[in-house]
């Protein structure tokens, strides 16, 4: 896959491995609608509009909003809409064949949160789920018939209580892809809309 230039903002999540194996792992054909929650730095976006020319990025964090933008234009990517605010907020009735989210999976005691906008990308509460729970409870409703989910999350945040949330809202849902780190495993849920 190609390379791009990638700016960083200390209040914005770098790209790491669950980055990357989000990226690595694209469903998007030519003329899909994309929509890719939480895109930090920018990274799967810019691997997504090398796929589809209908890509449209939230994020919570206003600062990476306009790091993502320094990060399209240093690539000279135009084909990425821009908007700011949490999960589906500023999408209105807007649906997408495909849905992006490397979701924030850590579980976070109080005493962990940074007071930070970059908390933001990894607090998950205290059993890794507030941010994932409140994505799929939105979800379908965002998803074009026959569209598909990709999202990030960790063992430690339950992989199994994800599925089965999607097997409940009717999606056909399977761990695709998985990397173990120290304590861990990162997977790449794939979910389909049926």
């Amino acid at each position: 896959m190609p390379e791009f230039i990638i700016n960083t903002d200390d209040n914005v999540y770098v790209p790491a491995e669950d980055s990357y194996l989000l990226a690595d792992n694209l469903e998007i054909e030519h003329g899909m609608s994309v929509l890719e929650i939480g895109t930090g730095s920018g990274i799967v976006a810019m691997y997504a509009s090398r796929l589809t020319d209908n890509i449209t990025v939230t994020d919570i964090n206003f600062d990476a909003c306009e790091l993502a933008r320094k990060n399209f234009q240093a690539n000279n990517i135009e084909n990425i809409e821009i908007l700011f605010g949490n999960l589906f907020e500023p999408l209105e009735n807007r649906k997408f064949d495909v849905i992006l989210f490397n979701t924030p999976y850590l579980p976070t005691e109080e005493g962990e949160v940074i007071d930070d906008t970059l908390n933001y990308a990894f607090d998950g509460g205290l059993n890794g789920r507030k941010v994932i729970d409140l994505f799929l409870n939105e979800l379908k409703s965002h998803l074009n018939d026959g569209g598909i989910v990709q999202m990030i999350q960790s063992s430690l945040s339950d992989n199994e209580e994800t599925l089965a949330k999607l097997d409940e809202l009717g999606f056909m849902a399977e761990i695709k892809a998985s990397e173990h780190f120290f304590f861990e495993d990162i997977t790449l849920i794939n979910a389909y809309k049926v």
